[in-house]
């Protein structure tokens, strides 16, 4: 990798550094002849030249990481050479937040590192290595090596609230029985926010030519539908959960007063 030189010696801030062809592919997770392909389509602008070998920076990048998101969200090459070769060079990075945004909402959650004994009794439970596994096989823990006290939280708010729900008498192996149908359903909700989020926020900033000026706009907007989007799923699986427990105590006192009127027929007989 070559890095411009400063005044004062070598600048290693990004918008300082500097790529070779293949350097920048590598870094853009594509191969050289797709990063050729798309500068000879002005996808990106020449880089700077020094002797025979060109020179690529952070702006290169950009608009290749953005050129590579919008292609494989399945938009066709010519839809994204409309898009960025409308929208200035200002743009690529809003636009690669916006992208980034969509894709991942919540990927904030720091995990927990939590001692195996307080797990347990967090859980009001013994020492369980299958259920540690159990949590490991659906991604919400993991064992820290060299350490055989300790489970990292790699969802500690999960881990917690379902470590509450078995203290308070749940069978651990029925809670979580119930993550993977969770997670299913769940994702698939968050598809369809997310898919109606782009088709009425994200495209028609892309169809505009992704304009630096209605970026904040369009991140704010995106950011605010995040947490909508829990609250409404959360108020209607609250009002679900409240029919569900209704039916099931409405079927168990039918059960209750179809023995209790049996009871006196056998005794009459």
């Amino acid at each position: 990798m070559s890095v411009t030189e400063g005044p004062s010696g070598p600048d290693d801030a990004d918008g300082d550094l500097e790529f070779t062809v293949d350097e920048l592919a590598a870094r853009a997770n594509m191969t050289v002849r797709n990063v050729r392909a798309y500068a000879a389509r002005g996808l990106i602008e020449p880089p700077r030249l020094e002797g025979r070998t060109g020179y690529y920076h952070r702006g290169h990048l950009q608009r290749l990481q953005l050129v590579r998101d919008l292609l494989d969200r399945g938009y066709t090459l010519a839809a994204v050479e409309k898009a960025v070769l409308s929208s200035p060079a200002s743009a690529t990075a809003p636009a690669l937040d916006l992208l980034h945004l969509l894709d991942e909402p919540w990927n904030d959650v720091e995990p927990e590192l939590m001692s195996r004994d307080a797990l347990a009794a967090l859980a009001n439970v013994g020492r369980d290595d299958g259920l540690i596994e159990a949590l490991v096989e659906f991604g919400l823990a993991a064992w820290v090596e060299d350490d055989h006290e300790s489970v990292l939280l790699v969802q500690p708010a999960i881990v917690r609230n379902g470590a509450a729900a078995v203290a308070l008498g749940l069978p651990p192996k029925d809670i979580i029985e119930l993550f993977p149908l969770l997670q299913r359903n769940l994702r698939e909700i968050a598809d369809s926010f997310v898919e109606n989020a782009v088709k009425a926020i994200a495209q028609p900033f892309l169809n505009r030519g992704l304009p630096p000026e209605e970026a904040p706009e369009v991140l704010g907007a995106v950011e605010k539908l995040l947490p909508v989007a829990s609250q409404v799923t959360y108020a209607m699986f609250r009002k679900e959960l409240a029919a569900a427990i209704d039916a099931e105590i409405g079927q168990q006192l039918a059960e209750v007063g179809l023995r209790g009127r049996s009871a006196p027929a056998d005794a009459d007989d």
